[in-house]
């Protein structure tokens, strides 16, 4: 065992996606060494399309599970790991995130939390929304360990990043008749990037830590504390506090199926950005009332940025494409974001900031 330049504990185990059982006791003999081997109960989760995610834990305290992710193909070229590490240690000390407890060959063992993921009911529900909108108030109140200025956003730079990993064609001939059919064309899709960029950068959104990746199977709720928690983190970066918000609006649609009729209505967007407003305010230390303008001002901005979260998704699907071995249709994944993204963007660019509309 070593220490990763982080301060992290490094194991030299790889562990096998298809058969993690063997690597995930050789990673307990080091986390948790006085776990009898034969005692030890592995749960395999389902629903990530990223990576895969086992729990060891013993039988009489699965509240102490300990997380086993294991990356996915080639996401060493996709994520910035190094960036992940040290944005669990902030979350951590900020009491954001689950510990993480080590590194290994392949993938990092992290602390379970407690509780099940919610479902697309439950993220709209007078209990459960005003917990995730001050939650993600808090995350995005997150300022860098080494007290550095962030300048820019993140947002434009990886969806050009993951443009640039998107083939013109594929190679297997079915997924690239779909390709061909179903998205625009390379030169077209680069063309939707800046003009993205045109529009959104002028809005002077915050730029504020982000999760970028709150769909309902990425927030959990414990009964035991009623309250939440945000997991994984593969897409966290200083981002636009719009898109952020508006990613998480996008996500109501939900992820192995897509229903882009579930996209909040106005009336509860509003008091959703009221309540987010109103902890943003408080835990930023801003002596200030939240007045309509206020609400409607964001209201604009962040349904502008969901146009933004529709196309990153159509971006992160294709790149997906060519290189993750998870079983899961990126193609088409791809194809019903850009559906919503196209249906939607006139309606969502042509929305006014109250001020113009003398409100």
């Amino acid at each position: 065992m070593a220490l990763s330049e982080a301060g992290v504990k490094r194991i030299n185990v790889t562990v096998d996606e298809n058969n993690p059982e063997p690597g995930a006791l050789d990673l307990m003999k080091t986390l948790r060494p006085e776990w009898m081997a034969k005692t030890i109960q592995f749960k395999v989760f389902t629903g990530g399309i990223s990576n895969k995610l086992f729990g060891c834990y013993l039988p009489e305290n699965t509240r102490d599970m300990v997380l086993i992710r294991v990356y996915g193909n080639k996401s060493k070229s996709m994520v910035d790991r190094a960036k992940e590490i040290e944005t669990f240690q902030v979350l951590f000390k900020a009491k954001c995130g689950p510990e993480l407890h080590c590194c290994f060959n392949n993938g990092i063992c992290y602390q379970y939390v407690p509780g099940e993921t919610i479902d697309l009911d439950m993220v709209k529900s007078e209990k459960i929304y005003p917990l995730i909108a001050n939650k993600m108030a808090k995350l995005h109140t997150l300022k860098p360990e080494n007290g550095k200025q962030i300048l820019n956003a993140g947002l434009f730079p990886t969806m050009k990043k993951y443009y640039q990993m998107i083939p013109r064609e594929f190679e297997n001939k079915e997924v690239n008749r779909r390709f061909q059919e179903n998205i625009p064309s390379y030169d077209q899709l680069g063309k939707e990037i800046e003009e993205l960029e045109t529009k959104l950068v002028p809005l002077n959104s915050p730029i504020v830590f982000c999760h970028n990746d709150l769909s309902s199977g990425n927030i959990v709720y414990d009964e035991q504390t009623e309250d939440i928690a945000f997991i994984d983190f593969d897409e966290t970066f200083f981002n636009y506090q719009g898109f952020d918000i508006g990613n998480h609006f996008c996500e109501f649609a939900g992820v192995h199926v897509m229903d882009f009729d579930n996209y909040p209505q106005k009336e509860f967007q509003l008091k959703w950005l009221k309540t987010y407003l109103s902890d943003w305010y408080t835990l930023s230390g801003v002596n200030k009332d939240v007045t309509d303008e206020d609400v409607e001002k964001l209201y604009v901005v962040v349904n502008k940025f969901a146009l933004a979260s529709d196309f990153y998704g159509v971006l992160w699907g294709l790149k997906q494409t060519v290189h993750s071995t998870i079983d899961f249709d990126y193609l088409g994944f791809s194809i019903q974001k850009f559906g919503e993204y196209f249906r939607r963007k006139q309606e969502f660019l042509a929305l006014q900031m109250p001020s113009d509309l003398n409100l």
